[in-house]
């Protein structure tokens, strides 16, 4: 979502492959009953090597894109980038605020709708809206230019992920996979639920295709409930607090709040309670680290400067994935 210029973008479907997994992930979740302090050893049990909060970020709020807020966790000089991901927004918008057209090239955008709805297009014809709970995963590769505008006249809320392309995918074809909130898959037991966006959890695994493996899951904690969640050892991941407060990593650590991104260092998976007298929502999303170079300015990510200068080159000459963008311009 993030605009620097006025750009204008090639975009081409392309049918996603079938989906691929990585690991087949297990979940452990009880009801634990509460004692004067709560962090009896007993709820620290599930993980020989539990993953801990490493950092904490704020996500404070700053304009974006035309007339919009959003809070940016991920992309900020406090936590620049975490391999592969690239930026977190929570962004709110009520019209006439939006995104307006701009351009992506090199990685993936995976917008989340938490409430309201947005509507998409893009030069080659495509256009959709997501509601409530509906996700859109976008490959820009080569290039894509579009416009992401609030679809009612209330608030719009979401979140917005960029996950980074490796150096060989980030020149094939731009592509969508869509789901309504109907085909997430979902499980719910014993006072945990968990929306499966990308990856698995508690037995329910994603349709979708991660070319970047990774894993992005929607959880919600009822007062009292405890989640262990496997995370491949070999992804960096994350914890987003969308509503509540809860503690992460070991059960004596201090509750964390709404709006803030939880780093998460080594180990087997997430252990995760809500003491609180309120429900605890957050996602946890992890991905498998590419390791290369990245070289980002705006809305392109590469992966040195001289291929940020030969697309600002072939952006300005309508080449190469940008052949259309001295003509199309959005309907809004």
């Amino acid at each position: 979502m993030r605009l620097a210029l006025n750009y204008r973008v090639l975009f081409h479907l392309q049918k996603a492959p079938k989906p691929q997994f990585q690991n087949r992930a297990f979940y452990y979740t009880k009801r634990f009953i509460a004692s004067s302090d709560m962090s009896g050893s007993e709820t620290n049990c599930g993980f020989d090597n539990p993953r801990l909060v490493v950092k904490k970020v704020l996500a404070e709020s700053q304009r974006e894109g035309d007339g919009a807020t959003v809070r940016r966790s991920i992309g900020r000089p406090g936590l620049r980038n975490l391999d592969p991901f690239l930026m977190l927004d929570e962004f709110e918008v009520s019209p006439p605020a939006g995104f307006p057209d701009h351009p992506h090239r090199g990685f993936e955008t995976v917008t989340y709708m938490l409430e309201g709805a947005f509507t998409h297009q893009d030069f080659a014809g495509h256009k959709g809206t997501i509601r409530t709970g509906d996700v859109q995963w976008m490959t820009a590769g080569r290039g894509i230019i579009h416009s992401e505008m609030p679809a009612t006249a209330g608030v719009n809320k979401g979140l917005q992920l960029w996950i980074n392309l490796s150096s060989k995918d980030k020149m094939i074809e731009p592509r969508y996979q869509e789901l309504l909130s109907e085909d997430i898959g979902r499980a719910k037991e014993d006072g945990l639920e968990v929306k499966v966006i990308a990856g698995e959890a508690m037995g329910v695994r994603s349709p979708v295709y991660t070319r970047t493996p990774t894993m992005y899951l929607d959880f919600t904690l009822q007062p009292g409930a405890h989640l262990l969640q496997p995370i491949p050892e070999s992804y960096n991941s994350f914890i987003y607090i969308i509503e509540g407060e809860g503690v992460f990593g070991l059960s004596n650590s201090s509750l964390v709040s709404a709006h803030h991104c939880l780093v998460l260092g080594p180990g087997d998976g997430l252990m995760a309670w809500n003491k609180s007298s309120s429900i605890l929502r957050f996602v946890l999303i992890g991905g498998r680290p590419l390791n290369e170079p990245v070289v980002q300015y705006g809305p392109f990510v590469m992966n040195t400067q001289a291929e940020i200068e030969k697309t600002f080159e072939d952006y300005q000459l309508s080449k190469n994935g940008f052949e259309m963008a001295r003509y199309w311009r959005s309907h809004q």
